[in-house]
């Protein structure tokens, strides 16, 4: 089956991708060539990398990346000085 950029599929095209599983039609969805090739290193890569960097390294990178993601969050909501008072109601 060809992939699509919509995701949603309509009944006879669900039915038919069901009928092509069963009688073994279907395409297979394995990565070949170039794309398996640079999914394979790009999994391994990165614990790679980390189990190759000093802890001080490691420690710098994680601070930089949080200093990101706080970088792009929304800013805090300010709240009055003033609290209210608090009174019984009868």
């Amino acid at each position: 089956m060809t992939t699509k950029t919509n995701k949603r599929r309509d009944f006879t095209q669900v039915a038919f991708a069901i009928v092509q599983e069963a009688t073994g039609e279907a395409p297979s969805s394995k990565l070949t060539g170039k794309k398996a090739d640079s999914s394979k290193g790009g999994k391994k890569g990165g614990k790679t990398r980390m189990e190759q960097l000093t802890e001080e390294q490691r420690k710098e990178l994680a601070k930089k990346a949080a200093d990101a993601r706080w970088q792009n969050a929304a800013p805090a909501v300010k709240t009055s000085a003033a609290k209210p008072k608090l009174t019984k109601q009868h």
